[in-house]
């Protein structure tokens, strides 16, 4: 079983006990968030499009950073050069039940 969810203004494809990346969710790690934006579920060979009571259940594993991003701007001919760097910060959350 699969379903398709809106976490944190991103669309993401998710099953039971997967673990994946998300901007910054509000709580601590151990504790337990859920979604109710469901898009889609999928089950073997049946697809039902629109939310039909369902909610994705998660647990929070922890709250980190993301690689670097450099940004570097520079105008060729006029000496202008520009070097910032970003970290984004995401929380890793582990699927729990599909419901």
């Amino acid at each position: 079983m699969f379903a398709i969810v809106t976490i944190a203004g991103q669309q993401f494809k998710v099953k039971q006990n997967d673990e994946l990346f998300v901007h910054r969710l509000e709580g601590n790690a151990g504790d337990k968030v859920e979604f109710s934006d469901i898009l889609m579920v999928g089950t073997e060979g049946n697809i039902t499009v629109g939310n039909n009571n369902k909610k994705v259940q998660a647990e929070i594993m922890d709250h980190l950073k993301g690689d670097k991003v450099i940004i570097f701007k520079k105008k060729r001919r006029k000496g202008y050069q520009k070097k910032n760097g970003h970290r984004q910060s995401l929380t890793r959350i582990k699927i729990n039940e599909i419901a």
